[in-house]
C-alpha cells in the first residue's frame, strides 16, 4: 500500500515530533536523575547539619523537604491523593 503525499507528510511529522518528545523526556529525567543524586548526597551528610546543633528549624525544614518529596512519590506510585 502507497501512501499519499499528505499521509507521507504527516508521518514525517508525527515522527519528528516523537523524536522531539523523547529528546525532552531524556533530558528532564537526566535533570531529574540529578537532582536525586544531589539529595542523596545531601542527606547522607545529614543534611549539612551537626547533629549537636539540631534545632526545630531543621526539623520544619526537613519537614518541609518531606512534604514536597511526599506529593511526588504519591503522583508517581498513585498513592495518598493520588490513588486511583
Amino acid at each position: 500500500m502507497q501512501l499519499t503525499a499528505g499521509e507521507q507528510a504527516r508521518t514525517s511529522r508525527r515522527a519528528t515530533e516523537n523524536a522531539k518528545a523523547l529528546d525532552a523526556f531524556i533530558a528532564a529525567k537526566a535533570e531529574i536523575d540529578a537532582m536525586l543524586a544531589r539529595l542523596a548526597a545531601v542527606s547522607a551528610g545529614h543534611f549539612e547539619t551537626n547533629p549537636d546543633e539540631v534545632n526545630w528549624g531543621h526539623v520544619g525544614m526537613l519537614d518541609h523537604y518531606r512534604a514536597k518529596l511526599r506529593e511526588i512519590t504519591d503522583s508517581g506510585f498513585k498513592e495518598g491523593e493520588h490513588a486511583a
